[in-house]
């Protein structure tokens, strides 16, 4: 049904499925009903409630913009999007105040968001302006032709001066909160390295990540024994780093309105330079 009305999102229909504003036939039917292929189906759309998340004048800075598409440099600690009761004080409600509307295809909770960085990973991150604008950039996510470059610094000494890991990722089934990549089966990913600098016990990394996996750079780099530097949930010591030494240093698209191709950095932040600053 959304492919038919892309102008709501799958959330929005859904409501109404339950509200009884979609009717098959002349019925009004369940959420998990089939469609067979020959029904007449109506939909009688009800009263657009409000965002799930509401503007709050939070500091941001903002790389790039134009009628499409915005580029921010999310600081670390700051949560991409409201929910799992959260409200408040996330990227979204930082947006909503600087642009008001936003795209409304990733829900209510979600306007504008196509893809996300963790909760303590900084750096570049894209958000749609439209609905249009969002399908396009979803879809350049999807077939893998937008290129994210991220910068890492890890525990250890890497063996090699360039690597790819291949291993799949999935759902740690003891830890939930986790993924793994020990299970031999998961979702396929593909993360790439090439090492930037050596360290005494540490090795600063280029990553390029082909696809866009749960916690994959942290799982893939942790799988081979090198863990990034504040990331105690996937096996690194305590740091006072305060967050993960991980920054998505650099993203390139294809713009949905024009066509041309456009690469966006986001500066190394000061915290990370000075800790680069404290080894030898």
């Amino acid at each position: 049904m959304h492919e038919r009305l892309p102008q709501y999102s799958r959330s929005r229909l859904q409501d109404w499925i339950e509200q009884g504003r979609v009717l098959v036939d002349g019925s009004p039917q369940k959420r998990s009903y089939l469609l067979k292929g020959a029904e007449r189906t109506h939909v009688q759309p009800g009263e657009l409630a409000p965002l799930g998340a509401t503007p709050e004048d939070l500091p941001i800075q903002v790389l790039y913009e134009d009628a499409d598409v915005i580029a921010i440099n999310k600081p670390a600690g700051m949560v991409v999007h409201t929910g799992a009761g959260r409200h408040s004080g996330t990227l979204v409600n930082a947006l909503l105040h600087r642009f008001g509307k936003l795209s409304s295809v990733g829900g209510d909770l979600r306007p504008g968001i196509v893809h996300r960085l963790d909760r303590f990973t900084s750096g570049v991150i894209l958000v749609a302006r439209n609905d249009a604008a969002h399908r396009n950039l979803a879809a350049q996510f999807a077939s893998r032709q937008v290129e994210k470059i991220y910068v890492a610094l890890v525990h250890g000494r890497v063996k090699d001066q360039q690597g790819r890991i291949d291993t799949p990722i999935a759902r740690d089934p003891v830890r939930r909160v986790r993924m793994t990549a020990r299970l031999a089966q998961g979702r396929q990913a593909s993360t790439s390295y090439q090492v930037l600098k050596r360290f005494e016990g540490f090795t600063f990394l280029e990553v390029k990540i082909g696809t866009g996996r749960t916690h994959q750079i942290r799982v893939h780099l942790a799988s081979i024994g090198h863990p990034v530097v504040g990331d105690k949930l996937y096996g690194a010591p305590a740091s006072d780093l305060g967050r993960y030494f991980l920054h998505a240093r650099q993203i390139a698209f294809t713009s949905p309105g024009t066509g041309q191709r456009i690469t966006l950095s986001a500066p190394l932040p000061e915290e990370l330079e000075d800790y680069l600053g404290t080894l030898n």
